[in-house]
């Protein structure tokens, strides 16, 4: 029998779902998009009742980052790596598609918030 993953709160696989999606920062939509269902269906699957389809457990679980077993709640939840903003990621990678010149000027704008924020980093380090 399986065992299940310590201090779980009760409610079965739609409740563990939704709780890993939001751990890795995705909404119902984002998730739904990434794996090619609806967000209906997603939603319908982070229920009380429903069970996605077996062969949409792999995928769920890389697009979330974590194993088979940890979605389906017989381990406990480890990153397979250190932790990534994969919402970050797939930003950049929209990023990468676009045309050379809207790429330079995200990027212009990117280093100037990188900036700012270098820069009040030092103002508080300067004055604590």
């Amino acid at each position: 029998m399986p065992r299940r993953i310590a201090g779980e709160a009760p409610g079965g696989f739609g409740v563990r779902l939704a709780r890993l999606r939001k751990q890795a920062g995705l909404t119902q939509t984002a998730l739904a998009q990434e794996i090619g269902i609806s967000q209906r269906m997603m939603a319908y699957y982070e229920g009380p009742t429903a069970f996605p389809p077996a062969t949409l457990l792999p995928t769920l679980a890389r697009v979330l980052n974590i194993s088979v077993e940890t979605l389906l709640g017989t381990e406990t939840a480890k990153r397979k790596s250190k932790a990534v903003d994969t919402r970050m990621q797939r930003r950049l990678q929209q990023i990468a598609t676009l045309p050379p010149e809207e790429r330079r000027q995200i990027m212009q704008l990117v280093d100037a918030f990188i900036e700012r924020g270098q820069l009040k980093r030092r103002s508080t380090q300067a004055s604590g």
